[in-house]
């Protein structure tokens, strides 16, 4: 008896405890990135503008969802919300952070309304956000707003003061695109439809509310695009249902149908929690500070907003020629390849592999019907993302068609590869001489995109390899040195050269530029760029402690505060954290037998570049669809994606005393030995690893990673 009494107790004592664990949502903090950074100290000169640092949205998303439900304050800014704003001015259904989206804003309202001035006044005391969840008092109208979301659909629910008439301000002219046309009607007492067309993509809505629609008027004038539905003096909360599609308003009826139907807010509002808590509890960590755990599960939340949902329930899409179809995938958006390859698409991969092979098969789609897979911005990037997952094992996607269009775009020269007939003649691509050349200069960033097509073609001769197509992969990887073309020996950096092979005159390494020679960058932000052959770059030295000496330069040298870029900012010397370019570069001490001077720079960078400024609250650039918040979850897990077209990743010294990463139906265990910082040793499986390297295929069978630390 005493035995049962005995086991009942520790069963309920477990069960409290297990129900006293704080949710992973609370440390989650979807502010974050919203606010400015102001200190010259943080961002190295005296800005003249805002600066961007993070240009992320707070409102309520489900993982990869194509409803981004959230409020805006400023329209033409990044991600529409600013954190020192203080009015709001609707609650859009699309986001992603660059400039872009925010399609079909409402927003509800009382009284006599003015169609020049009718944003809300609020107060960030009575403002709250969570995964899946958004609030905020609207001051001017007394409504408390309330937001959730499923994959399709955005559910609202709005609660007046009692006894005012409750409006609802749906406003078609305005996004953070070019809005050409639109259209609202009604449809039943409880429902309207219609759609937004923007320069880039018509977006269908279908809307039920929970009290009949007295009245539809258009507000000032006839073609204003300024909208609001009235309901009288209602009783109880009004709540506003809204599916989208890209399709048609009839799948925009039936996206809201089967994700809504018969389902309170609060209801979907717990469903979304849960949804991001499953996803979130596939990395635990233990130890570290409560600080540390807010920003790493703040970090790993926003890595997986984007690439965004685009195919409806019943599965049908509109494709890059603009048909209407349905395939055996889900279609995704195009991802932000030149920012995210680097580290977010491959943990992508990691936690949401099956997400992962539709997004990769929606740039197959893409590429079938273009000839080319496409780009982002700049470089070929698809090509290290698809090699980079079909060598972490993801099949769930046609890999020999991705082979064909990624050797197409690398012999091919087209949209995906500006300039590839000139690289492949001269093994470079030049940058035509200008006399006094500013930040702005357009140009061919001719550097940069050397640079980069040489790691893309290592990329696609990885696939090459696997498709045992030995005459391509010699050929390509043949063309992987051409980066060394740029090397200069006199500055120890990478130069850009005239058509006739000459150095380009009157170089100033530390002065950026948007285009000219470099993308977004300068001399030093860019010349240490050769993940697929960093021996090889340490070898164009005369040592490697030159080598080492240079690098001391990097993250020593001071930052001119006189050069002024708008996406180049917080630096340690010449290393810019704010932008992606150079964001491998902290873990280069790694190959001249010097991890401790990397895992220096990697600690100064979590530490000082992530929850900034006067609020906690900002990032030391934009986020880039979740890039930045990516470069942190792996360096805080030890774990980082050096060269993403490989399935090997460096490791460095966790924050955490042990991380359970769960990838696939295995759980690996990350345990950092001692409390110091230095690495002395790695051992996976109780086997000492040679080098700093480990490889996914390894990492997939569960067992120990053990980092020891002195």
């Amino acid at each position: 008896m005493k035995k049962t009494v005995y086991a009942v107790v520790l069963f309920f004592t477990a069960a409290f405890s297990l129900s006293a664990q704080k949710q992973l949502t609370a440390y989650v903090n979807p502010l974050l990135g919203t606010a400015p950074l102001t200190e010259i100290e943080d961002i190295g000169f005296t800005p003249p503008w805002r600066v961007w640092a993070g240009l992320v949205f707070p409102g309520t998303s489900v993982p990869n969802a194509m409803v981004q439900l959230s409020p805006i304050t400023k329209f033409g800014s990044g991600a529409g919300y600013e954190y020192e704003n203080s009015a709001i001015y609707g609650f859009a259904h699309t986001n992603k952070g660059h400039w872009n989206l925010c399609n079909i804003p409402v927003l509800p309202a009382t009284g006599v309304l003015n169609p020049d001035d009718f944003g809300s006044a609020f107060s960030h005391q009575n403002e709250s956000a969570h995964p899946g969840y958004y609030q905020v008092y609207l001051d001017r109208y007394h409504v408390n707003a309330e937001l959730t979301s499923t994959l399709r659909t955005g559910f609202h629910r709005y609660t007046y003061r009692s006894g005012l008439h409750q409006e609802l301000i749906v406003n078609l002219a305005k996004s953070n695109e070019n809005v050409t046309d639109w259209k609202i009607d009604q449809a039943g007492d409880t429902a309207v439809k219609g759609f937004q067309n923007t320069r880039s993509e018509k977006v269908y809505f279908y809307a039920v509310v929970n009290h009949p629609i007295k009245a539809i008027q258009e507000l000032k004038k006839l073609g204003s695009g300024l909208f609001v539905l009235g309901f009288g003096a209602a009783q109880g909360p009004l709540e506003f249902r809204i599916g989208l599609s890209y399709v048609s308003t009839d799948n925009a009826k039936q996206n809201l149908e089967q994700e809504l139907a018969g389902k309170s807010f609060d209801q979907v509002k717990a469903e979304a929690s849960q949804t991001w808590e499953t996803l979130l509890s596939k990395i635990q960590v233990t130890g570290g500070t409560e600080r540390q755990k807010e920003l790493f599960y703040s970090c790993l939340y926003r890595s997986f907003l984007w690439p965004a949902l685009r195919s409806d329930v019943n599965g049908e899409f509109l494709d890059e020629g603009k048909h209407v179809v349905k395939k055996n995938f889900r279609y995704y958006t195009l991802p932000s390849l030149w920012d995210d390859y680097r580290n977010k698409l491959v943990l992508l991969g990691m936690l949401s592999p099956d997400v992962t092979n539709d997004v990769i098969q929606s740039l197959v789609d893409r590429g079938e019907i273009t000839g080319f897979i496409p780009t982002f911005f700049h470089g070929d990037h698809a090509a290290p993302f698809i090699a980079g997952s079909y060598l972490r094992g993801l099949r769930g996607f046609d890999a020999k068609t991705a082979y064909s269009l990624l050797l197409r775009n690398a012999t091919v020269e087209g949209r995906s590869r500006p300039y590839l007939a000139e690289y492949i003649k001269n093994g470079y691509i030049a940058t035509p001489f200008v006399e006094n050349p500013k930040v702005e200069t357009k140009s061919t960033a001719g550097v940069t995109k050397t640079l980069e097509y040489a790691y893309d073609d290592y990329a696609v001769a990885l696939l090459a390899k696997e498709m045992n197509d030995q005459p391509n992969y010699d050929m390509l990887m043949k063309r992987t040195s051409n980066y060394k073309n740029m090397f200069d020996p006199s500055t120890g950096l990478m130069r850009g050269r005239t058509e006739n092979g000459d150095w380009v005159a009157n170089f100033n390494p530390q002065y950026p530029y948007y285009e000219y020679m470099y993308r977004e960058a300068n001399a030093w932000q860019s010349s240490f760029f050769a993940p697929h052959d960093t021996k090889g770059l340490i070898a164009l030295y005369k040592s490697p402690d030159d080598f080492e000496r240079q690098l001391d330069q990097l993250f020593s040298i001071p930052w001119n505060p006189s050069y002024i870029a708008d996406n180049i900012n917080s630096f340690i010397g010449q290393y810019c954290q704010g932008n992606q370019p150079d964001h491998s570069f902290p873990f280069l001490y790694y190959f001249v037998g010097k991890p401790e001077k990397s895992q220096a720079v990697l600690d100064t960078i979590m530490s000082r570049f992530y929850g900034m400024g006067e609020y906690g609250l900002a990032l030391s650039g934009m986020d880039d669809a979740g890039e930045m918040s990516s470069w942190y979850v792996f360096s805080a897990l030890g774990l980082y994606p050096y060269s993403p077209a490989d399935e090997s990743y460096i490791v460095s010294v966790p924050l955490f005393d042990q991380v359970k990463l769960k990838l696939g139906d295995k759980t690996l265990t990350i345990v950092k030995k001692n409390a110091g910082r230095k690495l002395t040793e790695i051992t996976y499986d109780d086997k000492r690893v040679d080098g700093y390297f480990v490889a996914h295929h390894e990492l997939i069978k569960g067992k120990k990673l053990v980092i020891v630390t002195r």
